[in-house]
């Protein structure tokens, strides 16, 4: 069998069992198995397909069917010019999510002569924002990813020796900000947290619901728990001038808004991704 009808028969049967974009998610898995970018994949298409591929693919298809997200059955998936390692210890990292490190790159190369910045990300998860600010800022830089999950710790290292970035980002197991002692040592805090209603955790979609952890999903009654909490830390740790940048859920703008005047920021933003939806939370501490 070629790899053209293996890939058609996929994603019929995809498609049968309600599996969303079901050709991608075909395409994807054989792209995989063929150590080839889907782009790439037409060049393979007359091709016969060995035998253990065909059981790979298989294996790959059931688990399709049965909800498990694509990226999780791939092992791995891009985001933004690194292709991070991506499994079940941490959440799958978002196209809004490289826009908030847009926004940090253009804080940080906007402070010219004031040092060696240090950056932190809380709730690294897979490290997508910390390894991606990492790579693409040039300047010398101190990096440093934390979580609460040893697992996803675990998961963040691997992927920082995927992409050659062990020596320039160190990874840390900590519960928020709370084991920063010296205050005034961090110039910006960077966040993707939990931001989801407790209430609305159960009603979502089974692929996130049931695959991804809900450490990394649930904020609390209001979904509001985890910036307040970490607005209070920023105060006794970022120096004058520092930066936070958050990534907020669509309805939650203007209460972050606030949220951030109250702890005394300034140039406070409320920013939209592509989307038009409420997506970034930025503010300097005066």
């Amino acid at each position: 069998m070629t790899w053209r009808d293996t890939i058609a028969k996929a994603g019929a049967y995809l498609q049968a069992k309600a599996v969303p974009d079901p050709q991608v998610a075909a395409e994807l898995l054989a792209a995989r198995l063929l150590k080839t970018g889907r782009g790439t994949l037409a060049a393979h298409f007359e091709s016969e397909v060995p035998e253990k591929c065909l059981e790979a693919m298989r294996r790959g298809i059931k688990r399709l069917a049965s909800g498990e997200p694509v990226q999780y059955v791939i092992g791995e998936w891009d985001f933004r010019h690194l292709t991070l390692k991506c499994d079940r210890r941490a959440l799958i990292p978002r196209p809004e999510t490289e826009e908030l490190v847009t926004r940090v790159l253009k804080y940080l190369e906007s402070r010219t002569n004031s040092g060696v910045p240090v950056v932190v990300d809380v709730g690294t998860g897979t490290g997508a924002i910390v390894l991606s600010l990492a790579q693409e800022f040039k300047g010398d830089a101190a990096f440093l990813g934390t979580d609460v999950s040893e697992d996803a710790i675990a998961l963040a290292q691997e992927n920082a020796a995927k992409c050659g970035l062990s020596d320039r980002v160190k990874f840390a197991v900590a519960d928020g900000l709370d084991d920063f002692d010296e205050p005034e040592c961090v110039d910006v805090i960077v966040s993707n947290p939990p931001y989801i209603e407790s209430a609305v955790c159960d009603t979502l979609d089974p692929r996130v619901r049931d695959y991804e952890p809900r450490l990394a999903l649930d904020g609390g009654v209001t979904g509001l728990d985890f910036y307040d909490r970490y607005l209070g830390d920023a105060l006794n740790i970022l120096k004058p001038g520092g930066a936070v940048f958050f990534e907020i859920g669509e309805s939650q703008g203007a209460a972050l808004a606030k949220l951030m005047a109250d702890y005394g920021f300034a140039d406070v933003k409320i920013e939209k991704d592509f989307a038009g939806h409420d997506r970034y939370a930025s503010g300097v501490l005066a």
